[in-house]
């Protein structure tokens, strides 16, 4: 009976997660990570402080705004095709694994 219920609760478990976690999607894969230099604040292209990225570059093309029309960050592509999304000081909100739109 023991066994039964493991496997039951094996394959549950596993349905489940095949279902909600696409590995291409995770924040475990490499590729998404904010330990990946690609998607860190730390790398100069991601930068606040790089003037791309600044919110006192008026003709910045990468802000993120909320719907107020309050500009609330920026965003950049790493080389493996990521867009990171960052606060206004440069913290890592969110992201969009390549690919997906």
């Amino acid at each position: 009976m023991k066994t039964i219920f493991l496997l039951l609760a094996v394959l549950i478990a596993g349905s489940a997660w095949a279902q909600t976690n696409n590995w291409n999607d995770s924040p475990n894969n490499w590729n998404n990570s904010q330990n990946n230099w690609n998607n860190s604040s730390n790398n100069w292209q991601n930068s606040p402080n790089n003037w791309n990225n600044s919110a006192n570059n008026w003709n910045s093309n990468n802000g993120v705004y909320d719907n107020s029309g309050n500009r609330i960050g920026y965003q950049t592509q790493s080389p493996t095709g990521v867009t990171n999304v960052y606060d206004n000081n440069g913290n890592r909100i969110g992201y969009s694994p390549a690919g997906s739109r």
